[in-house]
Formats: structure tokens, C-alpha cells, sequence
């Protein structure tokens, strides 16, 4: 636990109580009068006995802190306190989750079971009064998840704006992800391969990578240029010229976002475009308040990095030009961010209400993972990013727009493959809460 984090007892009190209405009005809407939330279980892999890392239930962790507990259920009705029935099977084979254990725990009924198929006398009757919100393979005997929609959007919708106990773990998160990032870079002004600076990362968070929310993106020099990039070579670059770190971390379920892009060498052209993309990341980050159209922001971003490549002598025409014909997309081609919090990438992100519905994202821009229109409590990332990918430019050699590209300028970038710059950040009543460049100020946490 964080030494440095404020008393959680009255933040998780609240919180709870705010699960417990929004349930209740999401029970009411569906015509139910159970939540029931399995935990969810282990996957094997095909023709093996050795199952997969378990991920689980985001539903159920939104209620506790409990993240490695699989055939475990929670069950809420209206009116009572809400049960955790908890699987601590007798094994010798594998570790056994640890008994139930604090701050959390005075506001659960618990029952510790030792098989998963002993949960059924716990669980209610009847499973049509039940809304079950799970993966079908938790089932047990009977019960199996329903997941009612009318259910399912209202919390969906409702989970985006995140409690203040929430917000806690995030600033927490963020902090234990920057650790990672600080060691990261050191490792990659030591010379250390992509696997070397992994290692550092894994070391400095004390998470291991199934502990992680997402796996690490680390890419050296052209690497940059492939978005998701985890291959991870042993070997470093002959010469090193630039580092892409898209990585994160986790606490008590909520997760870190952040990425970072540096220059080996701090006096050379890159380094220039770094910062200049790192000054419009941070422009966009203060724009996140209450009743801005995350999709405006998106387009922004665009218009604010066309301006970057005019300026640095890429391109030759106006951000407008750039942006309306689709040349902006050749160098950023994926969303300004999404939402984050139990996920990586949190639901309802086009969401038009509570009933369910679609916000659509803009015309040319496919992969825009938000639409909504930020409300206080929504956590964003905002990641734009300038990108020398290959098979994007060669889309336009042959078109018009080609000539209106300085190519041996473009061509003299591939070797660097990309920036991306990524912050966490809240929306308020007022000003923007940038949670992780307050963790990039802040010390690093001690953790238990």
C-alpha cells in the first residue's frame, strides 16, 4: 500500500454507496432484483493443462479491491449489505488467494467456500430475478450469466465518471507507472536493448507483466513507427536514435496510461519535434473540461500536429488543407485517446446516454475510441502523436498531395518511426487534474 495515499476507509465507503444506487436504478430499469457479478475463471490453453494469465471480472472489481480471486461471486440487493462469496479452495498445487483482508472488508457479508461448484447454494434462488453480469464460462450448474443490456448501458454509462475513491487509485497507479518510466529512460541512456529496458521497467514498478494492464510497448528507432510494438529485440540498435514507451501499471484494479518519446540525442532535429509535439499535448490536455466534445478535441489535435509538420517543414500547405485532405491522418492515424479507468480502454465510450445508443465518430477518422462530451469525473488519455510509417506514406506517392510533402525530409525521419506523448487526465469542475504529470512531480511511492 502507498504510504504516501490518503485514508481510503471513507473514500471506499463512498464510493460504495454509489455503486449501490447505481445499481439499484440499473436493477429497477431491467426489472431485476439481484446484481450478481461472478469474478469470473480461469481459460485453458487448447490441448493443455496450463491455463492463461486470469483477468478479472472488471464489474466485479469495481465493487473490492480483488483482482485474483477466480470463481468467486458478488451478489447485491437493494436494501442489504452487499455478499462476497469468496473461492479459497483447499490446494497444494497452486497459491491460494489470501483470506479477505482490508479496508474493504467491513462492508461485505463474506462466505469462504472451497470449491467453485459450492457457490450455487450461496447465490439467489431464482435465476430469472437475477441480472448476472459475467463471462459465460462462470457459470456454475445453472446459473449463467445473462448480461441484460438495459443493465449493462445504464452501469456502463454511469462507470465513466469516476468516484473520488477511483480517482485515488489512478493517481496511484500513475505514480507507480512513472517509477517505470523514469528507470525505462535511464535504461535507454545506458545503452540497453529493448528486452534491457522491459526489464528495467518490470523491476522499477514491481509488477510483473501479467500484473500490468497492457503489455509494454518499448520500441527503439523504427519501431516507433509500429503502434503496438512488443516484439522486444535482445539486441540494441547499433546506434540508438530514439525511444517509444507506451507502458502502465496497476492498483487495486485501476490502471495507468502513459507514454513517453525521447531523443538519444538532445541537441539533434528530432529532439525538436518531441518538444514541439510534447507543447501540443499539453495544450490539449488543459482543454479537457466539463461539456468539451471529446471529438472536437480529436480534430484539434489534428489541426494542432498539421501545424507541427508545416512548421518543421514536412509539409507545405495550411493545418485546414492538411487536416480536410486526410494528409494529417497519414501522420497521426489513430485517436486522440479513450477513456481509463477498471480498463485500459473503458466502455461506453460512444455511448449517447444511459439507455444505450451511438455518438459516431467524425467522417475519415475510423479509430477514435471516444465521442462523448466530457463530463467531471471522466478520465481521459489524451496521446496525439507524428508517425513515419511506410506503408501510410506510400499511399500518397502517386496522389496529388505528394507534392506537397518535402520527401528527403520525410525520408530522413523514418529512422526515428514515431512520437507519441501520453498523460491521464480528469476532468472537473474546473481545472483539468493532469494525473500523471503531477506523478512525473511528485516522489515516487513506497509500496508494501
Amino acid at each position: 500500500m502507498d504510504t504516501q495515499h490518503p485514508d481510503l476507509h471513507p473514500l471506499y465507503a463512498d464510493h460504495l454507496a454509489t455503486l449501490e444506487r447505481r445499481s439499484e436504478a440499473a436493477l429497477e430499469r431491467g426489472g431485476f432484483d439481484h446484481l450478481v457479478v461472478p469474478s469470473g475463471q480461469l481459460h485453458y490453453q487448447f490441448l493443455d493443462d496450463r491455463d492463461y494469465p486470469f483477468c478479472v471480472n472488471p464489474h466485479f472489481k469495481h465493487w473490492l479491491p480483488v483482482t485474483k480471486a477466480p470463481g468467486s461471486w458478488l451478489v447485491y440487493t437493494p436494501g442489504q449489505r452487499p455478499r462476497l462469496i469468496y473461492l479459497q479452495p483447499h490446494d497444494y498445487w497452486h497459491v491460494v488467494p489470501e483470506a479477505p483482508a482490508g479496508y474493504w472488508v467491513e462492508h461485505f457479508d463474506i462466505t469462504l467456500i472451497r470449491t467453485a461448484e459450492e457457490a450455487r447454494a450461496h447465490l439467489p434462488k431464482n435465476l430469472v430475478h437475477c441480472a448476472v453480469i459475467g463471462e459465460a464460462n462462470a457459470a456454475v450448474d445453472d446459473f449463467v450469466p445473462n448480461n441484460p443490456q438495459a443493465v449493462i448501458d445504464y452501469l456502463h454509462y454511469q462507470r465513466a465518471c469516476k468516484t473520488p475513491y477511483e480517482l485515488a487509485m489512478l493517481r496511484v497507479a500513475n505514480r507507480i507507472a512513472v517509477r517505470g518510466h523514469r528507470a525505462a529512460e535511464a535504461a535507454f541512456r545506458a545503452g540497453e536493448s529493448e528486452f534491457g529496458i522491459h526489464v528495467a521497467y518490470v523491476q522499477a514498478t514491481r509488477q510483473t507483466d501479467n500484473e500490468l494492464p497492457y503489455t509494454n510497448i518499448i520500441g527503439l528507432n523504427e519501431h516507433a513507427a509500429v503502434l503496438h510494438y512488443m516484439h522486444l529485440d535482445h539486441a540494441p540498435p547499433a546506434r540508438p536514435l530514439s525511444f517509444l514507451i507506451d507502458a502502465g501499471a496497476s492498483f487495486h484494479g485501476y490502471a495507468a496510461d502513459i507514454t513517453r518519446t525521447y531523443a538519444h540525442d538532445r541537441n539533434d532535429e528530432f529532439q525538436v519535434l518531441v518538444e514541439a509535439v510534447d507543447a501540443a499535448q499539453r495544450n490539449l490536455c488543459a482543454r479537457v473540461r466539463a461539456g468539451q466534445d471529446y471529438r472536437d478535441l480529436h480534430v484539434q489535435a489534428h489541426l494542432a500536429l498539421a501545424g507541427i509538420l508545416r512548421d518543421n517543414g514536412f509539409i507545405r500547405l495550411s493545418p485546414e488543407a492538411a487536416v480536410e485532405t486526410g494528409i494529417s491522418s497519414v501522420f497521426f492515424p489513430h485517436g486522440l485517446g479513450h477513456g481509463i479507468g477498471l480498463q485500459v480502454h473503458d466502455v461506453a465510450g460512444f455511448a449517447a446516454d444511459d439507455r444505450g445508443g451511438t455518438i459516431a465518430r467524425p467522417d475519415g477518422h475510423p479509430y477514435l475510441r471516444l465521442t462523448r462530451r466530457l463530463e467531471p469525473g471522466m478520465v481521459v488519455t489524451i496521446e496525439p502523436g507524428l508517425y513515419f510509417i511506410d506503408m501510410l506514406l506510400a499511399t500518397l506517392k502517386d496522389k496529388p498531395a505528394a507534392r506537397d510533402i518535402d520527401w528527403v525530409k520525410v525520408d530522413r525521419f523514418r529512422r526515428y518511426g514515431g512520437i507519441r506523448i501520453e498523460d491521464d487526465v480528469a476532468c472537473t469542475d474546473g481545472e483539468p487534474e493532469n494525473l500523471t504529470r503531477g506523478a512525473f512531480a511528485a516522489p515516487s511511492p513506497q509500496l508494501a
